[in-house]
């Protein structure tokens, strides 16, 4: 009869201690984007509205463990553990105009991540840009605003991760109205991100930025083109 009865108690201390099940998570974030993000907006208004699936979401961020993950399913994990976090922190305090009405939205405000307090900053920088050295992340990572690589209506999953950052980073450099090319002038202005992310997407001075577009652009960029960078437009990417 005791072994009987520690077995499932076992079972029980060890689906407690192992937190949100990471597979489940996946499932879950991918049918929250679906009914909420279209065409990178986000609708914010019924997000507030229906709080408590972005706070589910939340929570499982929070307690999931992923001390027998591998790499993809981490890398995977971060990248809609950030832009989940954003969602959530925007709707927590909606309606605002940009995230950054917001005090320290980045920088200091604090999140539990996978049992550890950080910052979506830290959460950026530390678990996915300095870890993976794959500057194909900054275009699946949404912070709220107008000028960010628009948001996917799809959680990112280990096992399609590769060729979702490879069709996310062309998405945006395709764009016309993200990566602005003038050939009459032989001049391209460019996002912010390649400035304030310089390094990642030189490899440290291996390459250049023009380099880096062009591994991924269906029309190529001169070498001899004059960059610019155009005005980041902080203002929050709602639906409405």
């Amino acid at each position: 009869m005791k072994k009987t009865l520690v077995i499932p108690l076992l079972l029980l201390t060890s689906i407690v201690v192992n937190g949100a099940d990471l597979n489940s998570f996946f499932n879950k974030a991918d049918t929250f984007f679906k009914k909420y993000v279209h065409d990178g907006r986000v609708a914010y208004k019924s997000i507030n509205a229906n709080f408590s699936e972005i706070q589910s979401l939340y929570s499982d961020i929070n307690t999931m463990n992923l001390a027998a993950a591998n790499d993809n399913e981490k890398k995977a994990f971060y990248i809609n553990a950030y832009n989940l976090v954003v969602i959530y922190q925007v709707s927590k305090y909606y309606p605002l105009k940009s995230p950054l009405d917001q005090s320290g939205f980045f920088d200091k405000v604090k999140h539990q991540v996978a049992g550890q307090s950080m910052t979506l900053n830290s959460l950026e920088i530390l678990k996915l840009i300095q870890t993976y050295k794959d500057p194909r992340v900054h275009f699946a990572l949404a912070c709220a605003a107008k000028s960010c690589p628009p948001l996917p209506s799809f959680s990112f999953l280990p096992n399609e991760l590769d060729t979702q950052l490879t069709t996310r980073t062309k998405l945006s450099i395709d764009n016309k109205d993200w990566l602005k090319v003038r050939p009459e002038s032989n001049k391209v202005a460019l996002s912010k991100i390649f400035d304030w992310y310089k390094k990642d997407f030189t490899m440290d001075g291996s390459i250049t930025v023009i380099d880096f577009i062009n591994k991924y652009k269906k029309i190529k960029i001169p070498s001899n083109y004059e960059i610019s960078y155009y005005e980041y437009s902080w203002e929050l990417n709602d639906e409405g």
